[in-house]
């Protein structure tokens, strides 16, 4: 495999990952009860592969000298 193929690989990864962070969160935030600390941290690692998944968007797109 070539590098931007695995680039492309890891950031389906993320992405999928992403998904279901959202879904967790989201099912975590319907039960009344909640743990606010566990909601903060998947918050925070749901945005942690946010930022990973911009750096590998951003390494796939072609320098472009204007």
């Amino acid at each position: 495999m070539t590098d931007p193929d695995l680039l492309k690989q890891q950031l389906e990864h993320l992405r999928q990952e992403h998904r279901d962070l959202d879904d967790v969160i989201a099912r975590l935030s319907e039960r009344a009860p909640f743990d606010l600390i566990q909601l903060q941290r998947l918050k925070k690692r749901k945005l942690m592969l946010k930022d990973q998944m911009a750096k590998i968007e951003s390494r796939l797109l072609p320098d472009i000298i204007a």
